[in-house]
């Protein structure tokens, strides 16, 4: 049996849901497809999903038909849940992109398309809502060939674009397609000798799209079912499958964790490869970590979105109890391939958070650990008796909120979000201290630290320059976890980041030594060799895409000063103009809200996170505080 994992992907409103309903429902999984306005799709299963309308949760539904097993995993939408379209991403064969006839290409649209292409990620376009009022074939195809990617090829064609009626036709296997497939080798050479059949045409298009060369564009309508059989098709086709089989060794990832109904940890697997069954020991790793977990149940997705029990082979999607110790993003299998990347990039706001009750915050530093389980790019940290919490948008936090209420009983309040500033090593600091009887407070312990600035996106380097036996093993952990929990505070309240730090000097005084002079002695050290050292406070910066009409060029020439973005030469193409450039993320949003106004409505604007920059003043503010209780937010 063949097994095949696709991806439904889309911006916001374009139909991502309604697409997934229709599949199952045209292969039988259900009886009627549900809507999203009626709250009754497979998918969304979340009450506050079926409440918003909005997909917040990547969900997992399969179909089984005869010589085929198709997982399909549909993700959220809206930007400000990107984490959970990051982690499906990097469990896919293909994807199937959503695109609206009648908005079309969305911001959002770009960024999924240009993370797919980045990847290599096979992709098929389906351009939904035909029968709406206002839909466009023609104007759509050129703009998914200008700003997704030149290689688009229509599949078919639309009579009564915009109606009730409206039906794609396929097109037919003629030059248009022979253009497109012109980088295949050998479809050319019997395409030039005039012997190319439909079953050249067909196989050539298949290894195209496997190749991530073309991208083939189906139109059709999630609501009336038109053009979904020739979507189905196309998948089944052309994108790449593999054989579900159990030989080989156990390579899988983890890339999505829930808790059920008694607080057990549920992992979702992608099977790459083997075989998963319960009460057989798992290995699992991660970078600098392993361990051995043996799963009390395995369920596969095989019909529908309800898995059954069984053993999980290559291809498969399933859900494994019994490993409390799995983390999003672990790899199964003692051969399993560690490399790693992030695909959308970090939160770049945080919140301060705390509940209405004070009696609660224990609880709600709990609650929030628990969610961050599920969602490990929305980071929480405590610090004098503040919690603070990294997110992507103002959605994200209402959810947020929302899902303390409903699901721990806890109500909570957020400050307003600011940009997450981070802080970055000046120079070099080294310090060794030893015991100092002497002095009020001393640590029965020696440690030197030597602090230095890593290369941008290393990320926290902690290294040893001594022996490992030359300290218990306690001793050292306490140490390192002192070194992490020193860095996230900072100097200025904020967390250092891209830095080397090796333990250079220890010794220990036995019988008076313990972990907890250790744990005192490190911070001690580490935050003289910080002061030496110095740090100053980046902000993050994101890079963006502006297309406006050129009439509104000016006024948001304006704007982007204003803002303190950094622009690069306009580029005018007609009565359009396009400009790029550079964008504090702390004036990111306020550019959104007023762009329309800007350009009459017909503005369009793309943001990725690019780096972080210094932070004009140097040295920067403390941490963000809570202007309540006669607090300032910084």
């Amino acid at each position: 049996m063949k097994a095949l994992t696709i991806g439904i992907l889309a911006h916001i409103d374009a139909g991502k849901t309604s697409l997934t309903e229709r599949l199952l429902f045209e292969t039988g999984v259900i009886d009627h497809a549900g809507r999203v306005d009626d709250g009754d799709t497979q998918t969304d299963s979340l009450d506050l999903e079926r409440r918003r309308g909005i997909t917040i949760k990547s969900a997992v539904v399969a179909v089984s038909t005869p010589g085929h097993r198709l997982s399909l995993v549909d993700t959220p939408g809206h930007p400000d849940f990107i984490a959970e379209v990051e982690r499906a991403v990097g469990v896919l064969d293909g994807a199937v992109l959503v695109v609206s006839a009648v908005e079309g290409v969305q911001a959002q649209t770009r960024v999924l398309m240009r993370t797919l292409v980045r990847l290599g990620i096979p992709v098929l376009v389906f351009v939904n809502k035909i029968d709406r009022t206002g839909a466009r074939e023609d104007s759509l195809l050129e703009s998914l060939r200008t700003k997704l990617s030149p290689h688009c090829v229509a599949m078919s064609t639309v009579t009564g674009i915009g109606t009730a009626d409206a039906r794609p036709t396929p097109l037919p296997l003629d030059e248009r397609l022979a253009d497109a497939l012109a980088g295949d080798d050998e479809f050319l050479e019997s395409y030039v000798a005039g012997t190319a059949s439909s079953t050249d045409y067909r196989k050539a298009l298949a290894r195209q799209v496997a190749g991530a060369a073309v991208y083939p564009v189906f139109f059709g309508s999630a609501v009336t079912g038109a053009g979904v059989a020739d979507l189905v098709a196309g998948v089944y086709e052309l994108l790449p499958s593999r054989e579900r089989r159990a030989d080989g060794p156990l390579d899988a990832t983890v890339f999505k964790i829930e808790r059920g109904r008694a607080g057990e940890k549920i992992a979702y697997v992608r099977m790459f490869s083997g075989a998963l069954a319960a009460r057989r020991p798992v290995p699992f790793r991660r970078p600098g970590e392993e361990g051995v977990g043996r799963p009390s149940a395995v369920r596969v997705f095989e019909h529908g979105a309800t898995p059954v029990s069984g053993e999980a082979l290559a291809g498969d999607v399933a859900r494994v109890w019994g490993l409390p110790e799995v983390q999003i993003g672990d790899r199964l299998g003692e051969s399993a391939d560690l490399s790693q990347s992030r695909h959308f990039a970090p939160p770049s706001l945080e919140t301060l958070v705390y509940p209405v009750d004070p009696d609660q915050t224990s609880a709600l530093y709990t609650a929030l650990t628990r969610l961050s389980e599920q969602d490990p790019l929305i980071s929480i940290r405590r610090q004098d008796h503040e919690i603070t919490v990294r997110l992507y948008g103002e959605v994200q936090k209402e959810v947020i909120r929302t899902t303390l209420a409903e699901e721990f009983g806890i109500a909570a309040e957020f400050d307003e979000s600011q940009p997450l500033l981070v802080e970055r090593l000046h120079g070099t600091g080294h310090r060794v201290r030893h015991p100092a009887p002497d002095e009020r407070v001393f640590f029965w312990a020696t440690v030197g630290l030597r602090v230095e600035p890593g290369p941008p996106g290393s990320g926290t380097d902690y290294r040893l320059g001594v022996e490992l036996g030359s300290l218990p093993l306690s001793f050292h952990t306490a140490v390192e976890e002192t070194v992490h929990e020193v860095l996230r505070e900072g100097l200025h309240g904020r967390e250092v980041i891209d830095c080397v730090v090796t333990l250079t000097d220890t010794a220990f005084y036995p019988p008076v030594s313990t972990a907890g002079d250790f744990r005192g002695m490190a911070r001690l050290v580490l935050q003289e060799a910080l002061r030496q050292a110095g740090t100053r406070v980046y902000e993050p910066v994101h890079a963006f895409e502006l297309e406006a009409p050129a009439s509104a060029l000016s006024a948001v020439l304006r704007k982007l000063v204003e803002l303190r973005a950094i622009p690069g030469e306009p580029a005018i193409t007609g009565d359009r103009c396009t400009v790029d450039g550079h964008l504090p993320a702390a004036s990111a949003h306020d550019l959104e809200q007023t762009l329309p106004a800007l350009t009459q409505g017909e503005g369009t604007l793309v943001t990725n996170f690019a780096e972080y920059r210094l932070k004009p003043g140097g040295g920067g503010p403390g941490r963000v505080r809570s202007s309540r209780r006669g607090r300032t937010t910084a």
